[in-house]
This record gives C-alpha cells, sequence and structure tokens, in this order.
C-alpha cells in the first residue's frame, strides 16, 4: 500500500495536420453558412485535429489507435514502453464498437503482453473514472505503474452525411444567444479528434517534474437533472430516453438521427455552470481547504471559449476567484476532444516547463450528459 500516487509522464496524439477554421468543411463537407461562422466565431477554436484523410474523406485512425499512440509515447525519454504498462485504464466518449470493450481494443492495438485493463464510459468525465481507477490501483500496490487514457475519433459523428447540412434558420437566434450554439448540426464545428495519457507510479521519477495526485473528487447530479448531452437514442415528449434498440429496425432508428450526437442547447446553458459550479464546488472548497491563493494553475475543460468568463464568474461566486493569468487551456489550437482534452491540458502544461516545485495544479472536467463533474488536485515535486 503507498500513500500516494504520482503522474511521472504525459503525452498525446493529434492525428494528420491540424484544420483551421477555412478548412473544417473541405474535411468534414457541406458548404458555408452564417451558422458555421457564428458557432466558429464564439467557441475560439482556431486548430483542431481529425482523424481524416482531408482528400479522400477515409478515415486514417480508429479510436483505439489515437489512444495506442498516445500510450507509445509515455515513457520513451525513461525507457518505459507499452509492454511495461501492468494496467491500461481507457476512456471515450464513443468506442469504435458496441463490444469488446474499449481498453481490450486498445490493448490489441498495442500487442503487449498480458495486463489488467479498464474501459470507463461516460463523456468528458470518463477521463477522470480512468484515472481514478488507476490511481487506486497504483496506490493499492496492486501494479506498479498503469496508463490512464483518454480518446475521441468524433469526426465520424461530425461528416456532413452523417447530420447532414447546418440549419440557415437557426443563425438569427445563435447571433441573440450564441449558447444555443450545441445543437446536433453544431456539434460538428465544436469536436474533434485527439488522444492523451499519463504514467502513473508510486514514486516520483528521479529527474524531472512529477505531478502528485493529492485528491480527486466526482459529482453527479444524474439524480434530479435529466438527459442533456447523448447518443445512441431520442428524448420524447415526457423526457425519457428512447434508446436505438427500442426502435423496430436498425433503419428507423437511423433515420429518426438516434445515432448523432446531440446536446439540449438551452438546458446547457441555463445550468451547467449553476448545477457543476455553485452546487458542487462550495462542499470541495469546505471539505479540501481550498483558497485561491493556494492555487498556482488552473486547468480547465471547457467546450468553447463563449464559457471562459461565465466560469470565472461562477468560481469567483463559489469562493474561488482565480486569476485569469493562472488559467492554463489550449482549446483554442487543439480543439475540443472531450476526454482526452483534459490530458492533452495536463500533457502541455507537463512538458512545457514552466511548473516549478511545489506548484499547485487544480483541474475542472464537467460533463453535461446528465450533469457530472470532477474536480482533481496535485502537487510538483
Amino acid at each position: 500500500m503507498f500513500d500516494k500516487v504520482y503522474i511521472t509522464a504525459a503525452a498525446g496524439f493529434l492525428p494528420n495536420e491540424p484544420v483551421t477554421n477555412d478548412g473544417v468543411e473541405k474535411v468534414l463537407g457541406t458548404g458555408p453558412s452564417r451558422t458555421r461562422k457564428i458557432v466558429l466565431r464564439n467557441n475560439g477554436i482556431k486548430k483542431r485535429y481529425y482523424a481524416i484523410d482531408p482528400e479522400t474523406g477515409a478515415t486514417t485512425h480508429t479510436c483505439a489507435q489515437l489512444a495506442a499512440e498516445a500510450i507509445r509515447a509515455l515513457g520513451r525519454d525513461r525507457g518505459i514502453g507499452p509492454a511495461d504498462i501492468k494496467l491500461l485504464a481507457c476512456a471515450t466518449t464513443a468506442p469504435d464498437q458496441l463490444m469488446p470493450g474499449h481498453a481490450s481494443m486498445v490493448h490489441g492495438e498495442l500487442g503487449t503482453p498480458p495486463c489488467e485493463v479498464m474501459s470507463a464510459a461516460g463523456i468528458c468525465l470518463s477521463s477522470m473514472a480512468a484515472l481514478k481507477y488507476a490511481m487506486y490501483a497504483v496506490a493499492a500496490g496492486e501494479h506498479e505503474n498503469a496508463a490512464a487514457c483518454g480518446a475521441e475519433q468524433s469526426s465520424s459523428f461530425m461528416r456532413a452525411r452523417f447530420c447532414g447540412k447546418s440549419g440557415e434558420e437557426k443563425a438569427g437566434e445563435l447571433e441573440k444567444n450564441p449558447g444555443l450554439a450545441f445543437e446536433a448540426e453544431f456539434l460538428r464545428w465544436m469536436l474533434s479528434d485527439g488522444a492523451g495519457a499519463v504514467l502513473l507510479e508510486p514514486r516520483p521519477r528521479e529527474n524531472g517534474v512529477s505531478l502528485r495526485i493529492d485528491w480527486l473528487e466526482m459529482v453527479s447530479h444524474a439524480g434530479d437533472m435529466p438527459v442533456c448531452m447523448y447518443a445512441g437514442g431520442r428524448l420524447d415528449d415526457t423526457g425519457r430516453m428512447r434508446g436505438w434498440r427500442e426502435f423496430s429496425s436498425l433503419r428507423e432508428a437511423a433515420d429518426q438521427g438516434a445515432f448523432l450526437v446531440r446536446q439540449d442547447a438551452r438546458l446547457l446553458n441555463d445550468e451547467v455552470l449553476n448545477v457543476l459550479v455553485n452546487r458542487t464546488l462550495p462542499r470541495i472548497i469546505e471539505r479540501r481547504g481550498l483558497a485561491p491563493e493556494d492555487i498556482d494553475w488552473f486547468l480547465p475543460h471547457y467546450s468553447s471559449e463563449y464559457f471562459r468568463k461565465p466560469l470565472g464568474e461562477h468560481l469567483a461566486a463559489s469562493g474561488l476567484a482565480i486569476p485569469e493569468e493562472k488559467w492554463f487551456t489550449n482549446l483554442t489550437s487543439r480543439g475540443n476532444t472531450g476526454s482526452a482534452a483534459i490530458y492533452l491540458i495536463i500533457e502541455e502544461l507537463f512538458n512545457s516547463g514552466k511548473l516549478k516545485k511545489g506548484d499547485r495544479l487544480f483541474c475542472f472536467i464537467p460533463e453535461s450528459g446528465r450533469f457530472s463533474v470532477g474536480y482533481l488536485h496535485m502537487t510538483v515535486v
């Protein structure tokens, strides 16, 4: 049994060349529209990556392959390879298939010796579920190391032939309230592909930066909140989720758009920060003794720059006003990669040379699926 667990390496993988705003349609399809410009202007993303060949439209990497590439990069500078990893805890919003589990497919891509694998389901917060499982396994002394990974191949959902053209009739509404730009036909301008991974060990590395995991809390509000983001079903008029297997056939499910990624834009805009910050953070502040002056780096995962200012205001109202000069995010340059996002944020800061001994990192990972949130605290050693 170990008292603490450390992140001793972090790596990321982004497929193909970066795609600018002007190149999105070349990769995903459809023609120019006012809606596209409004969404891109408000989400602040300048570059993102797709696992799609822009010339042929063919997929270049599966989700499992993206994850495997990030894991292969872990520990290269220390002579640690995938074959040395004892536990693979792998998260994704949408695996390549319904079965077998995502982690098994990642293990298959790596082609490494037998090890423990764990697949974390969910959306953005699945990243923290994978990390927590890996953390506990190492802390309990069950494994000498573990890799936690998040990967997304969102582009497969976002192609024009999957979700059709953006509706011009909604452009006027978006101008008045950009927070509504999250429905199925708009998410295609928001989501992109990538993978990130961290290596966990019971001791810090001898040379270089390590991050001691101090605590990780995850809170679900699904008990009193409705579904907000989903795929694989449709909500009926009562708000009940009708899963794809309840349709009379796969054809009917597809025709009804059951396989599109959707978000209730108004619910998200009205409730996400209220529920995941106002209703959650004060309890964590009290329990963990958090104070703004004790945080050196704030690492938030949010889906759009539109939420940056409101997030800061809600943090302050909850008693944790963190100056923006302490914020570190890479949404504008790497896109919104779902469960991979927080790993890619950690990876960039970890390898940036900016961290110094004693720095304290505080991570915020919200999930709009049915309103869940994770808070992670780490210290540089």
